[in-house]
């Protein structure tokens, strides 16, 4: 007897709220991607929302050091340090490894794409530079990690690997709505924190370049990063109820989620607004 293969994210879809919460997402950005910046100036605008996507992410990570020192490096005007400013930087170039990873606005679905596992390692090995040890860079850890301790205890190595490994597949083969599967892949990086350090930008990363492969954002400006920012205890708590494992906390942390890719989209349209004004002449390529 043969029958289609179980589709777990699917299900999730179907949890109370989630619904819901999904289409307003997807309809914030759909009405982003019509926005008359997006005609000619989506490079523009996508190059910038990065760089404020970085920001935030390095802001959650304990790197607050604004988007003009991230600017600065970008364009090569000045380059970063240590301790804070490591973070920061490989939050910079995570992002910059996403935006290679886009698709261009408006191109046709198709051509090479790395896979999921490849892309985790990669964008561990450009966010982890000069914040973990170089011999783990792009490598799951052997011991405990030395981040996100607020979301509890973490698994042991090989179990983290294990779950990575399974949602990636999952996230691979689902049908289920992007924000979903997006959602999913973030918190469980989040929750099972694969590396030695720098799990958050990793995870915030992945979901960046996700909301876009998925559909959901095609302009790959969506700012959920900026909504986290705002409010880094609510974002670790949601995290942290979805790693607890119950079906309330795995709920939570979806219509959470989807929320902020919602006000998200919101924060894209300003930017949007302030590159067809002119204020914003690009964000440099020089990453």
């Amino acid at each position: 007897m043969s029958g289609a293969a179980p589709d777990p994210l699917a299900d999730l879809a179907a949890l109370p709220g989630v619904r819901d919460a999904v289409d307003a997402a997807r309809a914030a950005c759909e009405e982003l991607r019509w926005h008359e910046a997006f005609r000619r100036r989506w490079r523009e605008v996508r190059a910038e929302a990065g760089l404020r996507a970085a920001a935030a992410s390095a802001a959650l990570d304990g790197a607050p050091v604004g988007v003009e020192a991230l600017r600065a490096w970008a364009t090569g005007t000045s380059a970063p340090g240590g301790g804070v400013e490591a973070v920061a930087a490989g939050a910079l170039r995570a992002q910059a490894l996403v935006e290679r990873h886009l698709p261009d606005l408006g191109a046709r679905p198709g051509g090479a794409v790395v896979p999921l596992p490849q892309l985790v390692a990669r964008l561990h090995a450009a966010a982890g530079a000069g914040v973990v040890p170089d011999a783990d860079l792009g490598r799951p850890r052997t011991g405990a990690p030395g981040d996100l301790r607020g979301l509890g205890e973490a698994p042991p190595p090989a179990v983290a690997s294990d779950r990575v490994a399974a949602v990636l597949r999952d996230a691979d083969a689902s049908r289920a709505p992007g924000l979903v599967v997006t959602a999913v892949v973030h918190a469980e990086l989040l929750a099972v924190r694969p590396f030695a350090g720098a799990n958050g930008v990793v995870a915030r990363a992945l979901a960046r370049l996700l909301v876009t492969r998925t559909g959901l954002d095609p302009t790959g400006t969506v700012l959920p990063e900026e909504v986290w920012c705002d409010a880094p205890p609510a974002y670790v708590a949601a995290a942290a109820r979805y790693a607890a494992g119950d079906v309330a906390g795995v709920t939570a942390w979806l219509v959470a989620h989807a929320d902020a890719v919602r006000r998200g989209a919101l924060l894209a349209r300003g930017v949007a607004d302030e590159v067809l004004a002119g204020r914003h002449a690009g964000a440099g390529r020089g990453r």
